[in-house]
């Protein structure tokens, strides 16, 4: 196999200086009260301005970002960043005006209460459009025990006369998804009621013109401020006085390095002893051993190369750096189709085009993984530019396992067999599995036949309760739950400074839920047209460029154009 022709990465992006970083911070630290008396028609227009300015600069972000990662951007598979970058963000803009223009309160479609008290409430779908393109997706987000399904908590206090001196949110950005940062930004501002200072990712810091360009409204008002740098950088602004709080999408080595300390003997010492290096409050988003729960049941021959493609797209997308790429296919042992359907899996990621590992450290991780699985079966060639995708074939469903407890963040995918034939048998399996096996609970994915969950109604709901995960996608990939806005993104509840696995809090959430557990989507067994995120899409790239028109306004007039490039994917 020959190399692949990747294009030239954009040049990187100079450090912040230090003496700026503190003028950024004077200057958001004097408009952080300002920020909190703005009214809610003034943050409309801002957000308003900043919709419009993300539409002019989409083009230019997408292509920087192709080229960073080995994608032309006349290729169908572009798509991802349109997808993955300014569509996502300019719907979460959307989103959110229509949520300031029902006083932060935006009425929910469906709210109910379980026989055992616990409350839920639909996010999706809540218009017409979604109806249309997505039929027969549903979202839910579970209440934490005890709550209601209240929202907006900050627009509340203030309609009560309440209000607060405001703070500096940190944001320290990803490297991998264009939209985390603005996304993870927004949330600091319109529902932690901060001030933002951005610090890009140095592995895409060459977006930062596209970002600040499009918050252009907010920074004129002081009310934003991007920077850019590594390590030193990032220190600085963590533990700046004039910083409140600290948002973090990463790793949680990063995480534990601003909390605990970079020095691995003085942390471990701290967290023995219950004693923060830095007291801010923080959130993070840190990933997950992400697994693929397949219940065993009637596929037809059409059903196993559907969501064997399925699983394959949900390794391949962007390259599987992704926190929700599937790095664990979990199926039943006894089940007749496993090694048919394993098999069809392999074969759908060999068809896969090979992509440029252009996050840092993926061979390293991937050399790691194949030292401690010899059986483990790559797909294709390995060079400088390329981890192929890796099928581990075999691996033990024990505590501790090496593919269970580390994330990849490359394209592995560890395959592991539970000992169950039915599923009745596996149900009950696979959540003791996902939750005490795999590390993270930031999302995981069930595949289950439509007659499957019909017969086994009672196991397959104890079982979508029973897992503890922030989002459970059923029948579909868990980024359309990152995609979706409207649903909470962010690790189960539950996990402490010391121990915190996939982080804490959440983020997107655009009908700004106060409460929230976890979000459950479900979606048909068979989804058609063919979800965007299907890495053989045929025209991903002319879906996301419609989609990201479409977004702008929710205008049904936008939806035909939508229609025409989902339908011919």
């Amino acid at each position: 196999m020959a190399s692949p022709d990747f294009p030239e990465p954009p040049p990187s992006v100079p450090a912040t200086p230090i003496g700026e970083l503190d003028r950024m911070l004077d200057r958001l630290y004097d408009r952080r009260a300002a920020w909190v008396a703005t009214s809610i028609p003034r943050r409309l227009e801002l957000l308003r301005e900043c919709l419009a300015a993300a539409l002019v600069e989409a083009p230019g972000w997408v292509d920087a970002a192709c080229r960073a990662k080995g994608i032309r951007s006349d290729e169908a598979r572009a798509g991802e960043e349109w997808l993955g970058g300014p569509m996502t963000f300019v719907r979460n803009l959307r989103l959110l005006i229509e949520a300031l223009e029902a006083g932060g309160a935006p009425k929910l479609p469906l709210v109910t209460r379980r026989p055992d008290g616990q409350v839920l409430a639909r996010v999706f779908p809540a218009s017409a459009a979604d109806r249309l393109m997505f039929a027969g997706v549903t979202a839910d987000v579970y209440i934490e025990p005890g709550q209601d399904a209240t929202q907006g908590r900050i627009y509340r206090e203030k309609a009560a006369g309440k209000s607060s001196e405001g703070g500096v949110g940190l944001v320290l950005g990803a490297g991998n998804v264009a939209s985390i940062g603005p996304m993870d930004a927004l949330y600091k501002l319109f529902v932690d009621d901060e001030v933002v200072i951005l610090k890009t990712n140095p592995v895409n810091a060459y977006l930062g013109p596209f970002i600040e360009r499009s918050f252009a409204a907010f920074s004129a008002e002081g009310f934003f401020a991007i920077a850019h740098g590594g390590a030193e950088v990032g220190q600085h602004l963590c533990n700046h006085p004039k910083v409140h709080s600290i948002h973090i999408t990463g790793s949680d080595a990063t995480h534990d390095a601003i909390v605990w300390g970079a020095d691995p003997a003085e942390r471990a010492r701290r967290k023995a002893a219950h004693e923060p290096i830095n007291t801010k409050p923080i959130s993070s988003e840190l990933g997950c051993v992400t697994p693929v729960l397949v219940v065993p049941g009637p596929w037809s021959e059409s059903d196993l190369d559907y969501q064997a493609q399925h699983v394959a797209s949900m390794v391949a997308n962007n390259a599987s750096f992704n926190c929700n790429a599937a790095k664990v296919v979990v199926t039943a042992a006894g089940w007749p189709l496993r090694e048919r359907f394993l098999r069809k899996v392999r074969d759908a990621l060999a068809a896969t085009p090979a992509r440029k590992a252009y996050y840092p450290g993926a061979g390293s991780r991937y050399t790691a993984f194949l030292d401690h699985y010899p059986q483990a079966e790559a797909l294709g060639d390995r060079d400088d530019n390329v981890v192929p995708w890796t099928v581990i074939p075999n691996v033990a469903p024990t505590a501790g396992e090496y593919a269970l407890t580390n994330e990849a963040f490359c394209g592995v995918l560890a395959d592991v067999a539970l000992d169950a034939t039915t599923a009745d048998e596996f149900l009950p399996a696979m959540t003791k599995f996902a939750n005490d096996d795999c590390w993270g609970t930031l999302s995981c994915m069930v595949l289950i036949h439509p007659q499957s969950e019909r017969e086994h109604r009672a196991a397959y709901e104890r079982a979508i309760d029973g897992l503890r995960y922030g989002g459970i996608a059923v029948n579909c990939w868990a980024g359309l739950i990152y995609g979706l806005v409207v649903t909470p993104w962010g690790a189960h509840p539950g996990h402490t400074l010391e121990d915190i696995q996939s982080g804490r809090g959440v983020v997107h959430n655009a009908f700004l839920l106060d409460h929230v557990q976890k979000t459950v989507v479900k979606a048909p067994f068979r989804i058609n047209p063919k979800p965007a995120w299907f890495s053989n899409h045929k025209t991903q790239a002319e879906l996301g460029r419609a989609l990201l028109q479409f977004e702008a306004t929710g205008s049904m007039a936008k939806l035909p154009k939508v229609v025409w490039a989902a339908m011919r994917g």
